[in-house]
């Protein structure tokens, strides 16, 4: 038999999780993808360069990841901007696959992707709430 109050505890150990991997996912878009291609690093201005976008189409997505890295943290726009960021990472698998033509990394996005999409739904009544604002 489970006793009285267990339920809570274990709520706030699954809220707690949840906002850890946001945090770490959130300084991973704004640090580690999304920086790079606004400073210029090598490597992003490179593959940018390779599927012929240019320089703008690398400081969009740079500044998208940013944006959704950080909304990430702000518990209020955690919901939104993981969804926003299912849809990026959709866009990157496809451009893996089709514009870039290499199928081995489309993993990357695709397991980042699930996990957004795993925050949104948990926070899709915070979503619906930040839009009936």
């Amino acid at each position: 038999m489970i006793a009285a109050g267990t339920a809570a505890p274990a709520r706030s150990k699954g809220r707690i999780a949840l906002y850890v991997l946001q945090v770490v996912l959130g300084l991973f878009m704004a640090v580690a993808s999304g920086a790079p291609k606004l400073f210029g690093e090598a490597t992003a201005v490179q593959t940018f360069d390779a599927i012929g976008a240019g320089d703008w189409f690398r400081y969009v997505i740079g500044a998208l990841e940013v944006a959704g890295g950080i909304g990430l943290m702000i518990p209020v726009l955690a919901g939104l901007a993981a969804a926003c960021l299912v849809a990026l990472m959709i866009g990157a698998a496809l451009f893996q696959v089709f514009v870039i033509g290499m199928a081995e990394y489309v993993y990357t996005p695709i397991i980042l992707g699930v996990l957004f999409a795993l925050i949104a739904w948990v926070r899709r009544h915070e979503i619906a709430a930040l839009f009936r604002r």
